[in-house]
């Protein structure tokens, strides 16, 4: 939130600052953040200095309010507090009518507190201060993800407790105050102990807590990216300025940031995880009569990436509790003709790579760790994608970081990645213009894209917290439901839950398609967890499927895992599935 924050006062040039504009409807305006371009602005420094006297009944603070005086409070009390922001409310015409923002938001609760709520034009464009700080409500719950919201409204102001209670807050407390004068300045304190005489006003705190009762109406769906203005402005960045010279622009900064992200030496931004996991196995020089060892659950890509070079995938069982690949499994799978296995850290929960790495050194062999989902997910203490010679990543639009679709093939093998480079961009010569050394394939990942997934990259610790509270929600919410179990992290492991998944046991009085269907009913979207994939007749070697991956992949589902869930949703999701089950 910090860098969020400040991301948006930093900015010094009026058109980048409209792209980092929240706009809404109903009517029609956007929220402009304060920003530094507008500490020379003399004609709005005038105009909130104006708005500050007009409305400073409404604060517990009261002053006499000058024009130098704005202007050092929007320097010093506004812009250099890193936890503070406002808005300008622009009406369709892009005039200012009013502000609004939050104070106070770096504190242990987690909470943000909307502030300096003020509407300086009273005549134009009915509702507009309403459909405002809704835009600004639902901003901060997709893009910060507080555990809560809550402002503080003194109890002599009833149009503002209405208006408040209209948005959906309800009074949690009352703190009773004095009142101080000095000179021409008022003030308002908390009373102190043993001041028993009747106070003179009261802060009344109110917190964010609307009755959903649209929950259920519309489809919760399984997943969904929270976007900021940062992948806003870095996309329209790059489509105004990315080309001839700017090309790679974001391109290199998204492969930096993301290996100095894992600490890792080498990236390469690739158009999909799939072409990453391609190209991770031509530049192992894996092909014909070759073998690769996969998973028995993942999505077909990891396989399919075996056949493009010409070997045959061998599947090897996972394990009941992480859903991962099965150490044991997979070494049971190894024949002389295997030369790899590629580990799936699946739904966001990573593998046990200590013991997978250990048997594939014993046996010669690679590791590619397809991290697709993965993004933030650690075992014991150390990143996935950290472990392999390759690793691979997806930003495909469902992922936690997305560029719409995109992957990253990760190494720390100097030799390797140039064999991988030169591959990805047609086996173009390093030294000679348009000569070809090898035939090579396209898998580059657009500009632009890039651009979207450095805002994401940027924001990704904050948006694992907001996958990792969205399980929370659910542990909490389905505890006791009878047959069903959530897919927990193992010991060891810090799952970012990509997918909040469970378990539908063979005692329940329906199985897991006729639970979707009856969820679906319910208006809640729900996934299949991958099926055994050995069951696919597009292999060259047909292979049983593996009983733990069988199991899992009949019984098992993905629950609505949107970064940007509300609480609510989930507790409904939590529900409807104790109603069914129970």
């Amino acid at each position: 939130m910090r860098e969020g924050f400040a991301f948006l006062k930093r900015t010094t040039r009026l058109p980048d600052l409209y792209v980092k504009s929240i706009p809404f409807t109903a009517p029609d305006g956007c929220l402009l953040p304060v920003a530094d371009v507008h500490t020379e602005d003399a004609a709005l420094i005038e105009k909130l200095a104006r708005w500050r006297a007009e409305n400073a009944f409404a604060f517990p603070t009261q002053f006499p309010v000058t024009i130098e005086g704005t202007s050092s409070w929007l320097r010093s009390r506004l812009l250099e507090v890193e936890d503070r922001l406002l808005f300008l409310v622009l009406d369709r015409h892009g005039h200012p009518v009013g502000h609004l923002g939050f104070a106070n938001c770096l504190n242990d609760a987690g909470a943000m507190e909307v502030d300096n709520v003020v509407r300086g034009v009273k005549a134009v464009s009915p509702g507009i201060m309403q459909a405002a700080m809704k835009a600004l409500l639902r901003w901060a719950q997709d893009v910060i993800g507080p555990r809560g919201i809550f402002l503080r409204v003194l109890d002599d102001n009833p149009h503002a407790v209405g208006f408040y209670r209209e948005l959906g807050f309800v009074e949690e407390s009352r703190q009773p105050l004095r009142r101080h004068v000095a000179g021409e300045a008022i003030s308002f304190s908390p009373l102190e102990p043993g001041d028993n005489a009747p106070p003179d006003k009261q802060f009344i705190r109110m917190t964010y807590g609307p009755e959903e009762e649209a929950v259920g109406q519309q489809m919760i769906l399984t997943a969904g990216p929270s976007i900021s203005a940062r992948e806003a402005f870095y996309a329209w960045d790059a489509a105004r300025e990315g080309w001839n010279q700017r090309w790679s622009f974001y391109l290199g900064r998204f492969e930096r940031a993301f290996a100095d992200y894992l600490g890792v030496k080498h990236a390469l931004a690739t158009s999909s995880c799939t072409g990453a996991l391609h190209l991770a196995l031509a530049a192992l020089g894996i092909g014909p009569g070759d073998e690769v060892i996969v998973p028995d659950i993942t999505w077909v890509a990891t396989a399919n990436a075996v056949l493009y070079v010409g070997a045959t995938p061998v599947f090897a069982d996972v394990e009941p509790d992480s859903w991962c690949l099965d150490p044991q499994s997979f070494a049971a799978k190894i024949t002389p003709r295997t030369k790899a296995v590629i580990p799936v850290h699946l739904y966001g929960h990573p593998a046990r790579m200590d013991a997978i790495v250990a048997i594939a050194r014993q046996h010669g062999l690679s590791v590619v760790e397809d991290a697709a989902p993965a993004i933030g997910a650690e075992w014991q203490g150390r990143k996935t994608g950290t472990f392999g010679d390759f690793a691979c990543f997806s930003f495909q639009g469902a992922k936690l970081v997305v560029t719409g679709e995109g992957g990253m093939l990760l190494t720390n093998d100097t030799e390797r990645f140039q064999r991988a480079q030169s591959l990805w961009d047609q086996g173009r010569s390093p030294t000679r213009t348009f000569w070809i050394d090898d035939r090579g394939l396209k898998y580059k990942m657009a500009n632009v894209q890039a651009a979207i997934g450095l805002g994401q990259l940027e924001r990704v610790e904050e948006l694992v917290e907001m996958k990792r509270r969205l399980f929370s929600w659910y542990e909490a919410g389905l505890a006791g439901v009878p047959h069903v179990r959530l897919n927990y992290e193992v010991a060891g492991a810090r799952s970012i839950y990509w997918m909040s998944s469970l378990l539908l046991d063979e005692t329940a009085p329906l199985t897991r398609d006729e639970l979707r269907a009856r969820l679906k009913e319910r208006n809640i979207d729900s996934r299949p967890v991958f099926p055994a994939i050995s069951q696919y007749p597009i292999w060259p070697r047909p292979q049983a499927p593996q009983p733990v991956a069988r199991r899992i992949g009949e019984r098992a589902i993905n629950l609505p895992s949107g970064v940007c869930l509300r609480r609510s949703q989930v507790d409904y999701v939590c529900r409807c599935l104790r109603e069914i089950l129970s």
